[in-house]
Order: structure tokens, then C-alpha cells, then sequence
């Protein structure tokens, strides 16, 4: 029979053990916690935003010296959805302030992603999927407010690109009006690596049916507003939703205000009836951020011609895409017979590029390769006045009209 002492030993005994084993089991979620935070958003990426596997593009002399005589423009960019730091030079997707340096970008609209349905494609989409953002956002550390709300997201990805700015002001200007276009484009002059940012919204559902919070984004710096992404929301349907209904009355509200504003519709994943509905009710002209043109790739992601004609006879701008789902043929020289096409049916004041660099798509070249693009459209036949203007030109025209006074 065992003495008191001898129970007493094992049950210490007994009760170290499971104390150590708790702490080991403890100790290793904290591992796995740790291994998921550091390694898997960039696994993530790396499987989104991927860059085909190519030998060195060749750039004529003439065409790298008119490249590097432009002010390079683009419209779509979802750099800020991802966890890297966009002040270094990374080694997988799209874009970050070295590469955009490389080439020679001079004005950026980065846009905040805030939702995007498990099982998306571009036919239809279930708005209440599964939201890939939100594990996103969670694997990534984001604010705790944002694995909730939409809004939290867009704004936090907003604080993201001033805090860049602040820490890196030789490299990156936030703009919000035209004065601050116009000086910081004369600030180049002396610097050519400094880089203008915008910011902009991919898809209205951000205002979470608050119109007050339109004014909220807008004071946050916001000046481009997408108004549907791949599914249809409050603002009306989408081309890639369920209804391809047009605008609801809270939609019509915002376009209303988003002209008080001066801000920018951009209908890229509208659906045609909010496209038509926005051409009717809007005073201002509008923007479609990152497309193809249906004539030249017939895909579903792309809205008829006929719709594109109506945007730019209104003084509006197409901006056109580099990958395969909207451009049909990816190649550099495949996107350059797309821009021309755009030019011929639109005219030349009205095509700009909107790449969609890092917006979890497969292109042929990096933003540190854009120069390829200007020797294809150089190739293409286009003149060297064309090719300013769509690079950039009818793009900072646009936006010196359009952006807020003040």
C-alpha cells in the first residue's frame, strides 16, 4: 500500500506533465499561428499575381528613350491588397514602388479591394459566397475591424498607401486635386522617381448602403469609385452577378453625389443596364479602370462597343487591360493591336491603359517591363503622339479636368 507521500509525488508528478504537455501544445499552435502568418500570404500571391516565365524582352533604343520621355499613366492597381512591403523590390507580383520606378511610372491609381465571392469567374457570381477577403485579411494580421466590414478594409488599405507616402516622400505623393497633380508632375522634373498615387474604391458594396459614407471615403482620399466588382450589391447589378440589373435607388444616390464630389465612376464590372442608367444620370464623364473592348475579345468580361463608344463620346476614358481574360491575346504585341483597335473605334483622346497589376491575374511583363508595351505600339504603327496619349497623357488630362478644385 502506497503512503500519503507517495500519492502526493505522483499526483505533482502527474500534474507536471500536463502542464508541460499543455505549454509543448501551446507552444507548437503558436508555431503553426506564426508559420501561417509569415509564409502564407506570400504562397498566397505568389499563386495570384504571377508573371509568365519569359527571356529578357527586347526594347528598341528608340522606342526605351520615347519611353522614358513619357509621363506613363495607369488606372487599375491592386497592390495594397497584398502583405509586402511595397517600399522594397520584391520578386514576385505585379508592382511596388522600385519596380513602378523602373518603369518610370509616373501617376498610379491604387485600388482597395474589399470582397471577392469564393468560386468568382465572369458569368455569374453569388454575392453571399464565401468571402476569400476575409480569411485574407485574417492571415494577413489586418485590423480586427476590418474581418467584419468593407468599409474598414477600403479605409485600411487607404491608411496603408499615406503611411507609404509619409515614410517615402521622395518616392510617393498621395493627389487629391489638380493643384497637387499639376505641382507634383513639375516635382518630377527634378526628381523622375517620385511616383503619384491616387486612390480608389473596387466596388461600391464598400459604402456598406451608407451614403454618408461616400463622404467618409472621400475624406480619406478617395477620387475613383468602381461601382460594382464581381457581384451585384447595393448600387445595382453587376456583369458577373445574378440580376444584371440596373441602378437601385441607393445607387442613383451615389452617382448623384459621387458628381457633387468630383469624384470618378468608373463602371468596369457594372452590369450594361447600370452602365446605360449611369450615362443617362450622370453630369460627369465616366471611366471604365481596367477592361478589354468586346470587338477585339469577345469575353464576358468586357462590355459591348457600342456601350464603350457612348463613354467616350461623352468625354469618357477606356483604359485597357494586359491580360488574357480581357485582352484575349496577352503578348505585348497582342495588347498593342488591342489599344489600337480601341483607338480606331473610340479615337486616340479617349484609350488609356489600366494593366490590373496585381489584381490576381496572369500577365506577360511586370511594371518594371512596361517599356515592351511602348516598342509594341511604336511596332504597331502608332504615332509617337498616339502612343504619349495612351500611356499616360489622356489619362492626366482626364484627371486634371475631373478631379476636385481643391
Amino acid at each position: 500500500m502506497k503512503s500519503s507521500n507517495e500519492f502526493s509525488e505522483n499526483s505533482q508528478t502527474s500534474a507536471s506533465n500536463t502542464r508541460r504537455n499543455v505549454l509543448v501544445f501551446v507552444a507548437i499552435i503558436i508555431v503553426c499561428l506564426c508559420a501561417v502568418r509569415l509564409l502564407a500570404p506570400a504562397i498566397v500571391e505568389k499563386g495570384k499575381n504571377v508573371v509568365k516565365p519569359h527571356s529578357p524582352y527586347l526594347v528598341s533604343a528608340e522606342a526605351q528613350a520615347l519611353h522614358e520621355s513619357l509621363t506613363i499613366m495607369d488606372w487599375h492597381g491592386d497592390s495594397l491588397l497584398w502583405d509586402r512591403d511595397l517600399a522594397k523590390r520584391s520578386n514576385y507580383g505585379h508592382m511596388d514602388l522600385p519596380r513602378m520606378q523602373e518603369g518610370n511610372v509616373a501617376v498610379q491609381m491604387f485600388t482597395t479591394v474589399t470582397k471577392a465571392p469564393a468560386g468568382m469567374n465572369l458569368s455569374e457570381n453569388n454575392a453571399d459566397a464565401r468571402d476569400n477577403i476575409t480569411l485574407l485579411s485574417m492571415v494577413q494580421a489586418w485590423p480586427a475591424s476590418t474581418w467584419t466590414s468593407l468599409k474598414a478594409r477600403a479605409l485600411y488599405q487607404s491608411a496603408r498607401l499615406h503611411r507609404l507616402a509619409n515614410e517615402h516622400p521622395q518616392s510617393l505623393r498621395i493627389i487629391k486635386t489638380r493643384s497637387e497633380l499639376a505641382n507634383g508632375l513639375a516635382d518630377r522634373v527634378e526628381n523622375p522617381n517620385l511616383i503619384l498615387g491616387l486612390v480608389g474604391a473596387e466596388g461600391g458594396h464598400a459604402l456598406e448602403g451608407d451614403i454618408e459614407a461616400l463622404d467618409e471615403l472621400h475624406n480619406a482620399g478617395f477620387r475613383m469609385i468602381g461601382l460594382q466588382h464581381f457581384f451585384d450589391n447595393e448600387l445595382g447589378g453587376s456583369l458577373h452577378g445574378y440580376s444584371k440589373a440596373g441602378l437601385s435607388d441607393f445607387g442613383r444616390q451615389v452617382v448623384v453625389r459621387m458628381n457633387q464630389l468630383n469624384m470618378i465612376i468608373d463602371v468596369s464590372h457594372s452590369s450594361e443596364k447600370v452602365v446605360r442608367d449611369v450615362l443617362a444620370l450622370s453630369t460627369r464623364p465616366l471611366v471604365v479602370s481596367h477592361t478589354g473592348i468586346r470587338g477585339y475579345c469577345d469575353s464576358e468580361r468586357n462590355i459591348p462597343d457600342d456601350l464603350m463608344k457612348q463613354i467616350a463620346d461623352n468625354g469618357g476614358i477606356v483604359a485597357v487591360g494586359i491580360w488574357k481574360e480581357a485582352i484575349c491575346n496577352d503578348s505585348p504585341s497582342g495588347i498593342a493591336k488591342g489599344i489600337k483597335y480601341g483607338i480606331d473605334l473610340l479615337g486616340e483622346n479617349h484609350i488609356s491603359l489600366g494593366t490590373d497589376f496585381d489584381g490576381a491575374v496572369t500577365t506577360a511583363f511586370d511594371v518594371s517591363e512596361i517599356a515592351t508595351l511602348t516598342d509594341a505600339l511604336l511596332k504597331e504603327g502608332l504615332s509617337r503622339e498616339q502612343i504619349g496619349k495612351v500611356m499616360g497623357g489622356n489619362g492626366v488630362r482626364f484627371l486634371m479636368e475631373n478631379l476636385p478644385t481643391r
